[in-house]
């Protein structure tokens, strides 16, 4: 894709790729030689590299289901070339190829002419420069509120626990009482 054919779908909402994990909706924002800029619903603000660009679509006809307002220009990055954006994220938790076995989400660390590096899950991990199709800030607000659901869940389940815990021990108490008062009545009546 070049930078002449993306200026002409500048703020429309296109297709990148046909389908697959890559592939996402959005609204062009942005062209330049080796990268641009697209709008998306699920994951915000993504920088794609142009050389990993199979097809881009636009519907022209009905076009696409598509409900994002536009961000304030100053809220995404506009650089000469894609190693300037991935520079710029740097020391930033970001998401790098959107889906499928090569999806990284970490906090980027180093970037070179020919890797960068990830911390992601107590492993550094450097993936070739090549390889990297597209990236954008990654939210930790979503593993965040992941991580506050699991420990809601436990304590529920704790608490429920402890009931359960508190209802047997109950029980049981009252158990031993009444097999206490069984003995009583057994050897009143055995005295008799």
């Amino acid at each position: 894709m070049n930078k002449d054919l993306l200026l002409t779908l500048m703020n429309k909402v296109i297709r990148v790729d046909r389908g697959g994990p890559e592939s996402r909706i959005g609204k062009l924002m942005a062209a330049e030689d080796d990268h641009f800029v697209l709008l998306t619903e699920k994951d915000g603000i993504v920088y794609y590299k142009t050389q990993h660009i199979k097809s881009i679509t636009l519907n022209s006809r009905d076009g696409m289901e598509f409900s994002v307002e536009d961000p304030a220009t100053d809220s995404y990055l506009l650089a000469p070339d894609f190693k300037t954006v991935v520079s710029s994220l740097r020391h930033h938790w970001v998401k790098v190829n959107r889906g499928g076995p090569e999806m990284l989400e970490g906090i980027m660390d180093e970037v070179t002419d020919d890797y960068i590096s990830i911390f992601s899950k107590e492993e550094i991990i450097r993936l070739a420069m090549y390889h990297v199709r597209n990236i954008s800030l990654g939210t930790t607000s979503e593993k965040a509120n992941e991580g506050k659901n699991n420990q809601e869940n436990k304590n529920e389940n704790k608490n429920e626990d402890k009931n359960k815990d508190d209802s047997n021990e109950s029980s049981n108490k009252m158990t031993n009482e009444k097999a206490a008062n069984d003995r009583g009545r057994n050897t009143r009546n055995r005295r008799r």
